[in-house]
């Protein structure tokens, strides 16, 4: 074989790649050149902004009515321009949510954008949830409001009924009466407001996580082209080996558990060098185990049960709230669940998560 039928056959090999992995993704990706055409996109692209193969080849222009919104041409001109990913929440004309990232297609030889690459990733949920939360945030500040209304009256009136108490002479003791008798009003009232917050309490939280049927390759796929900007930044590299490909759990969580873990491990890698992650799933008894293994700083053993506290931070942390692990735990353990950690300083770390199969 030839140099020239070697190099044909590698091309038509990884065009093959190419086009398998557009047939399979999950996710509505297009890939526009420098010139603004169209020159490829993925099985849900077409179904959600009702493209056709007649596309192909065609001006942006021609098509961008498809795409609901009208930025885009400037959007994606922009990320040429400047050679930079641009992030952006778009809402399409049937009210559903996506994430839309527009990455520069740099060529390796002259590391300038010959087009762009722009995936769009439904958050729909994950918008209803905020706006849930935001809601139950304004319903506490309504409740504490309220509460602070409530004691103000009879704590006033405890107080001056006490005062002139204070100053009655003993021998006024039907006075004495009538202000024992606000005062026990005034407690017996006080009783009574904590006793309905406390029974409030006992009833279903106003605000929960609705548990579903997920797809793990999904919400890691989901999670990947969230932190797209941090992966190309650190060459981070990110493998998975899934035994169990579907879950019983809330997508929220699920998808804040394993994006703040893989954050973590690209924040707090090893100088010498790029992050290697290696995500798995298996089924272990009637428990689900979900790993995620990199090749990092590692922990130090005496800090592994206080990284899991509230607001704690390792002392060669960056940026971050320190809140992160905490937050994996609360949701893993108020699922029924548990969480463990391998580490050896230098070496890396491994999270290991049990969670509860349906």
């Amino acid at each position: 074989m030839s140099k020239i039928d070697a190099q044909l056959e590698k091309l038509i090999e990884l065009n093959d790649e190419l086009e398998n992995y557009f047939r399979n993704t999950i996710i509505p990706q297009l890939f526009i050149d420098a010139d603004l055409i169209l020159r490829k996109f993925t099985p849900p692209a077409m179904k959600q902004f009702s493209l056709s193969i007649s596309d192909l080849g065609k001006s942006i222009t021609d098509v961008k009515e498809h795409f609901r919104f009208p930025s885009i041409i400037e959007n994606i001109q922009y990320v040429i321009t400047n050679n930079e990913i641009l992030e952006k929440e778009i809402q399409t004309t049937d009210f559903r949510w996506y994430q839309m990232n527009i990455i520069p297609y740099v060529i390796a030889k002259t590391n300038q954008p010959n087009g762009v690459i722009i995936t769009f990733v439904e958050i729909t949920m994950r918008i209803k949830d905020l706006k849930e939360q935001e809601k139950l945030i304004y319903d506490y500040e309504i409740l504490l409001d309220s509460l602070s209304h409530d004691f103000k009256t009879p704590l006033t009136s405890l107080a001056l009924s006490i005062d002139r108490l204070k100053n009655l002479s003993p021998e006024n003791s039907q006075q004495s009466k009538q202000l024992l008798n606000i005062i026990e009003s005034g407690v017996k009232k006080m009783r009574n407001i904590i006793t309905e917050l406390t029974d409030s309490r006992k009833d279903e939280h106003k605000f929960k996580t609705e548990e579903e049927l997920l797809n793990f390759g999904h919400i890691l796929e989901d999670v990947r082209l969230t932190i797209t900007a941090n992966i190309l930044e650190s060459s981070a590299i990110i493998k998975s080996e899934l035994e169990v490909s579907e879950i019983v759990f809330s997508r929220r969580k699920l998808r804040s558990i394993i994006y703040n873990l893989v954050i973590n491990s690209i924040k707090f890698r090893s100088p010498n060098r790029p992050p290697y992650i290696l995500i798995k799933t298996a089924m272990v008894g009637d428990m689900i185990r979900i790993s995620i293994k990199d090749n990092g700083t590692g922990i130090n053993p005496a800090m592994k049960e206080k990284i899991f506290s509230k607001y704690f931070r390792a002392e060669n942390s960056i940026e971050g709230s320190g809140i992160g692990l905490y937050l994996v735990k609360e949701m893993v353990t108020s699922s029924g669940g548990r969480i463990e950690l391998e580490s050896k300083p230098g070496e890396g770390s491994e999270f290991v998560i049990f969670l509860k199969a349906v």
